[in-house]
């Protein structure tokens, strides 16, 4: 049995998807069991993980767990419950942005992977970069015009496609032979803003003009969706990125044996969102 959470989200969705392809029995977690749309073989199950007590009866035979972080888990109090349960092996997810340096996205991945070694059970690290999804709030302007509002037009990013994580999940959570393994993933292309916005244009048969915003108005954006200091860390990020070339990671070859989707493939997979 195969615990997945975060399972009617963005990575987690595709998670369940992958893992009953494959014929593996998957316990959903959710905190909406009834209005979860699942595929067969998986069972929605209740649970929040920021209440660790609610998680437990999700634990009960469970051998692997793949974890996805929610502000304000109870880590730790998970962690003792998936011990007490039996499970073999944590799978979690955590981010590419480690290596480099002490912002909060970094100190709060590194906390979560400190804190899962520190439980003795055995463990694969997912890391990826930026999602090609962050892009999707682009949509709303782009169906509404040929305007594309976005701030740090140099900001060099090597998204990674949300399908592509899901599949080094899978692959972990299936494959014993991928624990104490960290996989750092990408897509295969460094790309400004600038550039993205061209490939969509391309994508969706259309000459799309890039509209520079300053920092201080995507803080505003972005402070409608997060806290301030989340805000400030994520426009950390892009002014960090500004100006350099993203570097290519392996983790998706290295976990799946096959090489990332590009950005034009997400962009073409997703293009009746953006018309």
């Amino acid at each position: 049995m195969i615990l997945v959470t975060g399972a009617t989200g963005r990575i987690g969705g595709r998670v369940v998807h992958e893992l009953t392809e494959a014929g593996a029995p998957v316990r959903a977690l959710t905190r909406r069991p009834g209005e979860a749309r699942l595929p067969g073989g998986a069972v929605a199950v209740p649970g929040d993980l920021r209440e660790a007590a609610s998680v437990e009866p999700a634990f009960d035979g469970v051998e692997v767990a793949y974890l996805c972080p929610v502000p304000g888990w109870a880590l730790a109090g998970l962690l003792a419950l998936a011990r007490k349960s039996g499970v073999r092996r944590i799978v979690l997810l955590s981010s590419a942005s480690l290596p480099g340096g002490p912002g909060l996205i970094e100190r709060q991945h590194r906390a979560n992977e400190d804190a899962v070694r520190a439980s003795g059970l055995p463990w694969t690290f997912v890391r990826p970069t930026a999602f090609m999804a962050n892009d999707l709030p682009w949509a709303p302007a782009i169906r509404a015009g040929d305007t594309v509002p976005a701030a740090f037009p140099a900001a060099s990013l090597a998204q990674v496609d949300e399908h592509d994580v899901a599949s080094v999940v899978a692959a972990a959570v299936l494959d014993d032979g991928h624990a104490g393994r960290t996989y750092e993933l990408s897509g295969p292309q460094a790309l400004t803003t600038v550039e993205r916005v061209a490939i969509l244009g391309e994508v969706l048969g259309r000459t799309l003009r890039f509209a520079e915003l300053s920092p201080q108005e995507l803080r505003a954006e972005l402070l409608a969706g997060h806290p301030p200091a989340v805000a400030d860390a994520m426009i950390d990020v892009l002014a960090a990125a500004t100006g350099t070339t993203a570097p290519i990671l392996p983790g998706v070859r290295q976990a799946t044996g096959r090489l990332p989707h590009a950005y034009a493939e997400w962009a073409a997979r997703n293009a009746g969102r953006f018309r």
